[in-house]
């Protein structure tokens, strides 16, 4: 019984965890539809650490980083919810679900679709995963325990700072 309120706790914290990151990735935190209706940008970047990386000549690493920092929690989470998948299994979830966002982002031209986003979410994703093996190592019982507690604190800031904007926006 433990178990499965953690298992739950788990599962509530990711959906959150999902429901920020969509907002953040394709509405762009906008508040209003209307604002998402007006950005318009179809653009989509093939060739990795391209045009969309470089700025005033020089690859911009901030939003590649940002991007990375995004998805170590997919990474996490999808570790603590499917312990028995292998490696490669876990890795394809985050993958894919950036491929997701950056096509829906271009058939609904509300972001540009970039290969760095693909890759800099996924190798996000991926440092999850390997954070997720080590903590368990180091944490052994205690993982599950331990990582709730860090994420229920991260999720609480996360809506926090989310409501303070939507206020800020009205």
């Amino acid at each position: 019984m433990k178990e499965e309120k953690r298992l739950n706790l788990t599962r509530g914290l990711f959906l959150v965890y999902v429901f920020a990151l969509t907002w953040i990735i394709l509405f762009k935190m906008q508040i209003r539809l209307s604002d998402i209706a007006k950005m318009e940008l179809r653009n989509i970047n093939l060739i990795p650490l391209g045009d969309s990386a470089i700025v005033n000549g020089r690859i911009d690493l901030s939003e590649i980083l940002l991007n990375i920092a995004a998805f170590i929690p997919y990474g996490i989470y999808i570790s603590m919810l499917k312990e028995d998948w292998n490696f490669i299994l876990k890795a394809l979830i985050p993958c894919l679900t950036s491929l997701a966002y950056e096509t829906v982002q271009y058939i609904f031209a509300i972001g540009a679709s970039d290969i760095t986003d693909l890759i800099g979410n996924t190798a996000g994703g991926l440092i999850g995963i390997v954070c997720y093996w080590l903590l368990s190592k180091l944490l052994k019982e205690n993982r599950i325990k331990v990582i709730n507690i860090l994420a229920l604190i991260g999720t609480i800031g996360t809506v926090l700072l989310m409501a303070i904007l939507i206020i800020a926006n009205l």
